[in-house]
């Protein structure tokens, strides 16, 4: 029995893997799927102070009291900023680290490294602008939604925590690329933010080398919300990567 860890992306909750989750039970697995502070349904607790070490800690806690001691972690979007950061502190407690559509930085940058000057600015300053330091979610069509799913991520979207989005990760490269890695990449339509990352994981000189280590690349021909719009697919990935 494979132990997959679901963690979602920028905006959203735990309730974005609702049919990821069921179908990797129904094969006999376990999938647990934490929403991150500040967002879904915990949402009434985003305050000023949530930055990425708070998320961070809401992995590995999660990773701690799950009991994962070869744990699928599942990354999606920004959470690739957490997926990165949990490889490097407890490399030993990961079967396989999956980026889905996510980030994968370099050491000693943010999510907003790779990011347009225009939507960097256009973040910061909303975040400036808001109560509590957050920016608010983009319309679901971004990420490839229509009907019943754009509705779905629309009703459920909640702002993000604005003190994720410069704050810089340090951490070692070798250390990330000893957990076998896989990077999903969706492409119809492709989310704009995620454009730099696509060419990075395709390039044999990145992380100096070492990104291709234990590493693939696969397509979907989806947009940046796969678990949404095609969740059957998706599962089939996954279990796939239980046993590579």
């Amino acid at each position: 029995m494979a132990q997959y860890l679901l963690v979602h992306g920028a905006w959203h909750g735990a309730w974005c893997w609702q049919h990821v989750s069921e179908g990797l039970i129904r094969a006999g697995h376990s999938a647990h799927a934490l929403t991150l502070t500040g967002l879904g349904e915990r949402s009434h607790l985003l305050h000023r102070g949530i930055d990425l070490e708070t998320h961070v800690q809401d992995v590995l806690q999660a990773l701690d009291a799950q009991e994962m001691q070869d744990a699928i972690l599942v990354a999606h979007s920004y959470a690739g900023m957490l997926g990165t950061a949990v490889a490097d502190r407890r490399p030993h407690r990961l079967k396989h680290l999956i980026y889905l559509d996510a980030v994968v930085p370099k050491p000693g940058e943010s999510w907003s490294s790779t990011h347009a000057s225009a939507t960097q600015k256009s973040r910061i300053d909303a975040a400036a602008e808001s109560i509590n330091n957050s920016f608010p979610p983009p319309d679901p069509s971004v990420f490839g939604l229509s009907a019943e799913g754009y509705d779905w991520v629309q009703r459920r979207q909640t702002p993000h925590p604005g003190g994720t989005y410069q704050h810089v990760l340090q951490f070692d490269a070798a250390r990330v690329a000893s957990v076998p890695r896989t990077f999903i990449n969706c492409t119809v339509p492709p989310l704009a933010t995620i454009d730099a990352v696509r060419r990075r994981v395709l390039d044999p000189n990145f992380w100096d080398g070492l990104w291709i280590q234990n590493a693939r690349v696969i397509e979907m021909k989806t947009g940046h919300d796969p678990m949404i719009s095609a969740p059957k697919e998706l599962t089939a990935l996954l279990l796939a990567c239980a046993d590579p």
